[in-house]
């Protein structure tokens, strides 16, 4: 469900991403292993990471005005 409105959001403006499926990519994984986090939706922003969908802090780290 969240990682869905984090797609929509991104794509409705106008962000590409990369899509990356924890359970099919091993290597998605681990990386969030590494980054201590074990949930999703997960958005990396250079070196901001933003857990779940926060639409306020897409908006933030992106430059994205309300």
């Amino acid at each position: 469900m969240f990682c869905q409105s984090t797609k929509e959001f991104l794509s409705k403006n106008g962000i590409q991403f990369e899509d990356r499926n924890i359970a099919a990519d091993p290597d998605a994984l681990e990386e969030l292993r590494k980054l201590r986090v074990m949930t999703t939706p997960v958005t990396k922003v250079d070196d901001a990471v933003i857990v779940g969908f926060d639409e306020d802090k897409l908006r933030k780290e992106l430059g994205i005005s309300g």
